[in-house]
């Protein structure tokens, strides 16, 4: 059964649409993290869950303003262009209006060259996606039209996460996982790109020049060189191993390995914790040995 449409109504079920197209996206982006190079972060998960009330407020208002002042307006536009130009209303003006209008505001931008102009309206197209997904939803008159929206939304989260899951369990995803050295792969020289080097012997000897070294004190960074030693720590897999480096008064944690097996890193933290500066040395590539 058909009602009139509120404006309300409209509001509250665009923002719950909205919502559950942001838990998908958050599903399939961690899905898809797994299978892609990135360092071992694991201890963020925590942090992560203990935000998540935060998160759930700050998406709830974002949600609601984002269907105020972007759905809404999308659906009163898509219904008078529908009764000016067909003489009623109809669906298949609403992804024909919020394309137009999310693609019109590349118009407004100066891009340096073709290849931001693409990612311009690759970028349109996707918000035209997640606009016309809640603004059909919200257009309809039907009764009850909350509770059926929450529970097929919410069976399509939990969906993509087990579907995900077992993907990544059977190995039909191939899960990251970073390169396994050996005392031989790891000998050579590091680098950081911009003037800082370490450089590991296959005697065990190490030498530093211009490495970032973490000072202790929040945001603070130094410059460390020296000579000293260096020691592979096999850990109990891929992600457990590590190089403790013992370079004069540098005072480093132990360097975790990331990369893939043609380009391998070593990394830390530097800075300040809640800052989370990724610090890498990159090895030219080359077979690991």
């Amino acid at each position: 059964m058909e009602q009139k449409r509120s404006y309300g109504r409209m509001l509250l079920v665009s923002t719950l649409v909205l919502l559950l197209e942001a838990a998908l996206a958050v599903v399939v982006a961690m899905v898809l993290g797994q299978t892609r190079e990135s360092p071992n972060a694991g201890g963020n998960y925590a942090l992560g869950i203990l935000a998540l009330p935060v998160f759930a407020v700050v998406g709830v208002v974002l949600a609601a303003v984002v269907s105020a002042f972007l759905v809404l307006p999308a659906i009163w536009l898509s219904d008078a262009l529908g009764r000016r130009f067909g003489g009623r209303t109809a669906w298949w003006w609403v992804p024909l209006t919020t394309a137009a209008v999310t693609l019109a505001t590349v118009v407004l931008m100066v891009p340096a060259d073709r290849a931001e102009w693409a990612r311009a309206i690759e970028w349109r197209l996707l918000v035209a996606v997640l606009l016309t997904a809640p603004a059909l939803i919200g257009r309809s008159r039907r009764r009850r039209l909350f509770v059926p929206v929450l529970l097929w939304g919410m069976l399509a989260v939990a969906g993509t996460g087990t579907v995900g899951a077992l993907a990544l369990g059977t190995g039909l995803l191939q899960e990251y996982r970073p390169p396994t050295l050996t005392p031989a792969a790891l000998a050579g020289t590091w680098s950081d790109g911009k003037g800082g080097s370490l450089t590991l012997t296959p005697d065990g000897r190490a030498a530093a020049s211009g490495v970032d070294e973490d000072t202790g004190f929040g945001d603070g960074v130094k410059k460390c060189a020296g000579q000293g030693t260096w020691t592979l720590k096999p850990g109990t897999n891929a992600w457990d191993q590590a190089v403790e480096v013992n370079v004069g008064d540098c005072s480093w944690e132990a360097w975790n390995v990331g990369g893939t097996k043609a380009r391998v890193t070593l990394y830390h933290y530097i800075g300040d914790p809640d800052s989370w500066d990724l610090y890498e040395l990159r090895k030219a590539p080359g077979p690991l040995r």
